[in-house]
């Protein structure tokens, strides 16, 4: 027997049994980032007791860093997993009520504001605060899995770093992978620009830039095969002309890969309800974390287009505890 019955109005499956387990909250933060974390800080602090839902990845994409040596408070630097430690044990020593769980549903439509999680409870909000991120997307190749953190990354200026005169690949052919490689190139010894067409999706200025780099290589026609390195990205193997009667399979020495092919914003649960830009990232009045819908506020790169950073993520995450907290504060 199937566990789900009809298509509610928010596009997703309705469970057959209603749920009955129900809580009210005064501030729910979803999503547990630098964002998340900071956000949820901030709001126990004003006594705003935050009941926090880590999601599928707890502490979100820095746990999947290695090494993080540009956030401000760690000279020495820290892995991203025991900075993202640091905060949530920091959130929870002001009271922060911290959850393992996941976003299934959302009705903004009134307030309270009704989440459900894991399809099983329905959290009740007075304010609620998005912080779910946004996930890169990957070329799906087994050895992306096989080298993360260990030359593979999808962010040139977190790791770039790195890679200081060595060799380094990134793929893509849109303005990000241009940006990418223009950044790296400054550190780098060499960038090589894998790009699948003829010619690249970028902006005319990006493009441009690119090609007067003179340390980055843009190689045409390109798609890559896989990875290869013992313990660590060695090299790269790629089909040239894949699909032609001119296909062949060539190889570079690199020592980091990087993707940018773009991210996806974790907002789809809220579409119905939140203005997104047309990739999915939440739209905020600009100077605030406030949404089109008044108590809903998005912190972190679920509404970052630009920057995507663990230290502009936790500064959006303070704004949208303030945000909330005077909005609160206004109602009652």
């Amino acid at each position: 027997m199937s566990l789900f019955g009809k298509k509610n109005d928010f596009g997703s499956s309705e469970k057959s049994e209603e749920i009955t387990d129900f809580e009210k909250v005064k501030v729910l933060i979803i999503g547990s980032g630098p964002a998340g974390y900071t956000a949820a800080i901030y709001a126990a602090r004003a006594n705003l007791k935050p009941v926090l839902y880590e999601g599928l990845q707890p502490g979100g994409q820095l746990t999947t860093t290695t090494e993080v040596e540009n956030f401000p408070g760690y000279p020495n630097g820290i892995t991203g997993p025991e900075m993202m430690e640091d905060l949530k044990k920091q959130a929870s020593r002001f009271g922060t009520d911290i959850r393992f769980g996941l976003a299934t549903k959302a009705d903004l439509s009134k307030r309270p504001f009704k989440i459900t999680i894991d399809d099983r409870k329905i959290i009740e909000a007075e304010a609620l605060i998005i912080a779910t991120g946004a996930t890169a997307k990957y070329l799906g190749i087994p050895d992306e899995a096989k080298y993360a953190g260990s030359g593979v990354s999808a962010c040139a200026t977190c790791d770039g770093f790195f890679y200081r005169g060595k060799n380094v690949a990134v793929v893509g052919g849109g303005d990000t992978a241009a940006e990418e490689a223009i950044y790296l190139a400054g550190l780098a010894k060499k960038v090589y620009l894998i790009v699948r067409r003829d010619e690249l999706r970028a902006s005319k200025v990006m493009q441009e830039r690119v090609l007067k780099t003179s340390n980055i290589e843009v190689l045409w026609k390109h798609q890559t095969k896989g990875l290869v390195g013992e313990n660590v990205v060695e090299g790269a193997i790629l089909w040239k002309n894949k699909g032609t009667a001119d296909e062949e399979e060539v190889r570079i020495d690199i020592d980091g890969f990087f993707l940018a092919i773009g991210h996806k914003p974790n907002s789809d649960i809220f579409k119905s309800f939140i203005d997104t830009d047309q990739v999915g990232y939440i739209k905020t009045i600009p100077g605030s974390s406030k949404t089109n819908v008044d108590g809903v506020f998005a912190c972190g790169d679920v509404q970052d287009t630009q920057y995507r950073q663990a230290v502009t993520a936790a500064g959006s995450g303070c704004m949208a505890a303030i945000d909330a907290e005077r909005w609160l504060t206004e109602q009652n």
